[in-house]
């Protein structure tokens, strides 16, 4: 059974979990990570509209350039949330779940670009969103 700590205000609290707040620093880099990705794909995109092509037809078609746009503010958004997400702030979580949930939605829409990319930057989101529901409020302890 696990010891008990006394909180600044006198109540009882398990101490955090070791493997618990290594995962959610790893969800932190890996946010900082996907969305600095993401930033240098927009910048790609925005500045050299001609190296992405599209393979396939896809009923939800953007610009390049719009595409630039996209993956520029998700990835600036992301960034700033891996940021706080390592001071333990609930919001940061949020948003972070928030966000990555987007970015892995926006990817499945970039698939007609870069597939193989799109598909591990799904997988990743996927991962980032399940660490910070399951072991985010363990990096505040």
């Amino acid at each position: 059974m696990a010891a008990t700590q006394r909180d600044a205000d006198g109540s009882t609290a398990a101490p955090p979990n070791n493997t618990a707040v290594g995962l959610t620093v790893f969800a932190g880099v890996m946010m900082i990570m996907l969305g600095v990705f993401q930033v240098i794909q927009g910048v790609v995109a925005l500045f050299n509209d001609t190296l992405y092509v599209a393979g396939q037809k896809w009923v939800f078609q953007f610009d390049i350039t719009t595409w630039g746009w996209i993956h520029l503010i998700v990835g600036a958004l992301i960034v700033v949330a891996g940021f706080f997400v390592f001071r333990g702030a609930v919001w940061a979580r949020a948003v972070g779940i928030g966000i990555a949930a987007i970015s892995a939605v926006l990817n499945f829409m970039w698939l007609p670009y870069y597939p193989l990319w799109a598909i591990l930057i799904i997988a990743l989101d996927v991962f980032v969103i399940w660490a910070l529901a399951v072991h985010g409020r363990d990096i505040a302890a």
